[in-house]
């Protein structure tokens, strides 16, 4: 208690409140000593009352409210959900008031900071009832992904005759993270029957189809046969299932992340980016397929192939608050984390690009027997039109590649369904 007085002490010689009421008490104290009289007494005995009850509200007033934040989304705790790029988070702020002291009404700033120094502010007012609990309930914009936390709870109030202004802050737990966009990707053709770039790497490919070997039960997609539908399944869970069979072996697979400022004009275009390499992970999870990442950016950053799920966590985790920050050489960056590509593995370049930086990291890639493919991400605000994809095609029958060509992740499922030759 003598701390709290001591810091209020302090905290109030450098307030103009402070000193406005200091003045005050003097005024009255001269007008007792030089003009005497019942009415003057009276006055400085109004005004010391007047005094202490600013001094309690002081050190027992908005300083000692506290609060609880609950953060959910549609109404289950975050901490039971993966929160993705778009979701709106509801904050219920649970405060809790001083007992003695009433307080005509308070004012709560809230203020949600992301990991890059972007913020979002959120203030209102609430009236207190003597001797209770508050509760402030809002909701959030739709999040980008990125991590989260919420600053320290600042409350604003007034006295009861609106003279002085009381402020005082909390801090209470407000940490969360918000997941890249992702998208359902049914199926991947890569290299498929219908190739026109024959060579080595086809057979390669070749081996990632499926046997007649059951192996389980799953959920049906749409567009899945007849014949592979779990009839029994079906009639036990009355939910439609598919059968699931077991892959042949499948060739490693590791995604490389353009992070490069310079390349990205808007940062719609890399946020698609971004989201279009988590896609490409969780499917990779759902598959079984050993994946890896590769992050060009300022800070080179990789993870090996892997079907962990952990490591696979730890990527989508790395995704959420990467930058387009690089700069420098491709093949440079590359060869400094050489043996995160072993021989063989499919390296699925996802860029903007479509220039020679691309044929460079083309030619290093087969230079390392692996096979390249190439996802060009244009910019959101430009729908692909032909010369734009008859570019994009040009470039990929140039460097001997194959390649997509997306403006939106919601083409990503598509194009890697048939995609373009």
């Amino acid at each position: 208690m003598m701390r709290v007085m001591w810091n209020t002490v302090r905290t109030g010689l450098v307030s103009r409140n402070f000193w406005k009421a200091a003045s005050l008490w003097l005024v009255c104290l001269l007008y007792v000593l030089f003009q005497g009289g019942k009415t003057s007494i009276m006055l400085f005995a109004m005004v010391n009352v007047l005094m202490i009850y600013w001094f309690i509200c002081s050190i027992a007033g908005v300083e000692r409210v506290k609060g609880q934040r609950i953060l959910t989304v549609k109404g289950e705790p975050i901490a039971k959900i993966a929160l993705q790029a778009g979701t709106q988070v509801e904050v219920r702020l649970r405060l809790q008031l001083p007992t003695f002291v009433p307080l005509p009404y308070l004012i709560v700033r809230e203020k949600l900071q992301k990991h890059n120094g972007d913020s979002w502010k959120y203030e209102d007012s609430v009236v207190p009832r003597l001797g209770s609990h508050s509760e402030l309930i809002y909701q959030t914009p739709p999040l980008e992904r990125g991590r989260y936390n919420f600053k320290a709870t600042e409350c604003r109030s007034q006295d009861i005759f609106g003279l002085l202004e009381h402020e005082g802050k909390f801090q209470t737990e407000g940490e969360f993270y918000v997941l890249p966009q992702r998208v359902f990707i049914p199926r991947w053709q890569l290299l498929g029957h219908h190739s026109r770039y024959s060579g080595p790497e086809t057979t390669l490919l070749q081996s990632c189809r499926e046997t007649t070997q059951i192996n389980g039960v799953r959920d049906y997609i749409y567009g899945d046969r007849i014949s592979r539908i779990h009839w029994n399944a079906t009639a036990k869970t009355g939910e439609w299932k598919s059968k699931e069979f077991e892959r042949e072996s499948i060739p490693k697979t590791m995604i490389v992340l353009d992070a490069h400022t310079i390349h990205y004009t808007q940062r719609e275009q890399f946020e698609l980016a971004v989201s279009t390499a988590a896609s490409l992970l969780e499917y990779g999870g759902r598959e079984k397929i050993s994946m890896g990442l590769c992050i060009l950016g300022r800070e080179l950053w990789g993870n090996a192939p892997t079907d962990s799920p952990f490591d696979r966590h730890q990527m989508l985790q790395r995704l959420i608050d990467v930058n387009a920050d690089g700069t420098g050489d491709y093949t440079t960056q590359l060869e400094e984390r050489h043996e995160l590509f072993p021989a063989g593995a499919f390296v699925i370049i996802v860029t903007p690009l479509a220039d020679e930086n691309l044929f460079n990291m083309v030619r290093w890639a087969k230079g390392r027997q692996l096979i390249p493919y190439h996802i060009h991400t244009a910019c959101p605000s430009r729908e692909i039109d032909s010369p734009i994809r008859s570019e994009s095609m040009h470039g990929h029958g140039r460097y001997g590649i194959e390649g997509i060509a997306i403006s939106a992740l919601q083409e990503l499922p598509v194009q890697l369904g048939g995609g373009y030759h």
